[in-house]
């Protein structure tokens, strides 16, 4: 079930990458919106988002399971397990906050509601919850994946991710004096 996971998670955070620079292109004016193939990839991606969620809980309960079982807790050495899963907790909260802020306008493109403090909020905290998920499970996956060079490539792809990150970052940002300034009277 891990290695499942393990290609499951690589397969969301390629996606992840696609949905969010396309999405910051959007909300910066580059792109248009409602492109059926890559509304069609959102889908598939949130589709992973709960087969990997799903697979977490059960591989947690698993281990809550063996450390009842034996007795010791090692709380010391559990930072790491905990704020994984905390979060993941959290990620899954504003990834629904972030799918409910989206509303159809029309028939086929995808528009933000009204852009204001608080969904720059839950935008800009889903950014900083992705990046900390990321940043303390990238190791782990890459081990799973058996990806050899460990240490050069894991540091090539953080790069790459928060890059990626502030981009999006910036781009709600944007969208959101776009929305309060140029578009409001």
């Amino acid at each position: 079930m891990r290695k499942w996971n393990a290609l499951i998670s690589a397969a969301v955070m390629l996606l992840f990458l696609v949905h969010c620079i396309t999405g910051a292109l959007q909300m910066l004016g580059f792109l248009e919106g409602g492109n059926p193939f890559l509304k069609i990839l959102t889908y598939l991606m949130l589709a992973l988002v709960v087969l990997h969620a799903a697979i977490g809980i059960a591989l947690t309960a698993e281990t809550l399971r063996l450390i009842r079982k034996s007795g010791a807790s090692y709380k010391r050495g559990n930072e790491l397990f905990w704020l994984r899963r905390i979060s993941g907790g959290a990620l899954v909260f504003l990834i629904a906050a972030h799918v409910f802020m989206l509303s159809l306008a029309g028939q086929n493109p995808v528009r933000l509601k009204p852009f204001e403090g608080p969904q720059l909020l839950l935008s800009l905290l889903l950014v900083l919850a992705l990046l900390l998920h990321l940043l303390s499970n990238v190791r782990p996956l890459m081990i799973a994946l058996g990806i050899s060079g460990l240490r050069d490539f894991v540091k090539d792809l953080l790069i790459v991710l928060a890059v990626v990150l502030l981009f999006a970052g910036c781009a709600f940002a944007v969208y959101y004096l776009r929305w309060n300034i140029v578009w409001r009277p």
